[in-house]
């Protein structure tokens, strides 16, 4: 049975969806019902006997520069983190790759997922009663991912960390290698690279109960996991948002990034008394947008 040799956090991205709070903060850096995320993750390797624990940084890199100290973890940046997808936080921690879990940095883990000593390689998941638009799973009789569609209809569905035994490791990797510098590498997520190679990778699936694994992709989703959102966004900038439209924060919903050429949003749109507004970060402005009421 192999044994866990580290984990590798992935931190890089922007979390655009996660606006406006990603704006002004990592999202990995958001406190959840009293701890930051990627505190809590980081507590929750050690605890299971994980010791060597590499953080892949990009976006807002400075924010997680006391972890060296405080928990003495290992920082590698990726400096490509606005010009590719997640590719490319492997390729920069391909030296560390062995036995190891690949985390994202956003995750909040119920009980502790994480072991010194795993069977095998596999993606973590979680069940969807009804549709989805997750990545979904079709296994063999071995439980070895033999299918990856995005979206479904009751599937299981990748969600929250994936161990790479020894073998996985050095064949993604291998496959990395000669896929890296292909234009249309660039803009891929390793996932999709492996479900592109799956009948040279193997990993299986590991299943999880409903309330195990939770990742919130908005604030609105945070506000259903931790209520104190609703009152307090914890958001210098919803906060003036807020004042700017005599409102309360909590009365403020269904955010949603506002694109630009790059992978960073350039403000956010919300709902208020079934109006549409957008916010533009540079320019400091909300824009009255169209009526989201029925009938209008």
């Amino acid at each position: 049975m192999p044994h866990v040799d580290n984990a590798i956090i992935l931190a890089a991205g922007t979390s655009s969806r996660f606006a406006p709070l990603s704006r002004e903060h990592h999202k990995a850096m958001t406190v959840v019902r009293g701890e930051i995320l990627i505190e809590r993750q980081i507590r929750q390797l050690r605890d299971a006997g994980i010791a060597d624990i590499i953080i892949v940084t990009g976006y807002k890199a400075e924010e997680f520069s006391y972890l060296v100290e405080d928990f003495g973890v290992r920082i590698i940046h990726n400096p490509f983190y606005m010009e590719r997808n997640n590719n490319s936080s492997i390729w920069m921690a391909k030296d560390y790759i062995s036995n190891s879990y690949i985390c994202s940095s956003d995750n909040w883990f119920n009980i502790n997922p994480f072991e010194t000593e795993v069977p095998s390689g596999y993606y973590a998941t979680e069940f969807a009663e009804g549709d989805t638009n997750e990545w979904c799973l079709t296994v063999d009789s071995r439980d070895i991912i033999t299918g990856v569609s995005v979206g479904g209809h009751c599937q299981w569905y990748m969600m929250g960390h994936v161990f790479w035994d020894q073998n996985f490791s050095s064949r993604f990797l291998k496959i990395l290698s000669k896929e890296y510098d292909r234009p249309e590498t660039a803009a891929k997520l390793w996932e999709s690279i492996y479900a592109d190679h799956l009948d040279e990778l193997e990993l299986k699936i590991r299943r999880y109960e409903p309330g195990v694994i939770f990742e919130f992709d908005s604030l609105d989703e945070l506000r259903l996991f931790d209520n104190s959102y609703y009152v307090d966004s914890h958001s210098r900038i919803l906060k003036e948002v807020a004042k700017k439209l005599s409102a309360k924060e909590m009365d403020l919903r269904e955010f949603r990034p506002l694109k630009g050429k790059g992978t960073e949003a350039v403000g956010f749109s919300f709902i208020y008394n079934g109006i549409e507004y957008n916010y533009n970060y540079d320019e400091g402005k909300l824009i009255h947008g169209r009526n989201t009421c029925k009938g209008n």
